[in-house]
């Protein structure tokens, strides 16, 4: 009896965590706007971006820039 209320304990503490917003949509196919930045050649800055490259979005949930 232990053992199956000990097994829901720890299901319902992995569904609460896979909830919580990112991990949940990261953990559905969703990628981080980083992931995206980095894999269309862009760079995640947190300055402006250098001479000769353009603002192509945001990374790290809008606190930074990717420049591109």
């Amino acid at each position: 009896m232990r053992t199956s209320y000990l097994l829901l304990f720890t299901l319902c503490l992995l569904l609460s965590e896979m909830a919580s917003g990112d991990n949940f949509l990261t953990g559905l196919g969703h990628r981080s706007d980083h992931y995206n930045c980095v894999r269309s050649g862009g760079q995640c800055l947190y300055s402006a971006c250098p001479i000769y490259t353009k603002i192509q979005g945001t990374c790290y949930h809008g606190k930074a820039k990717c420049c591109k």
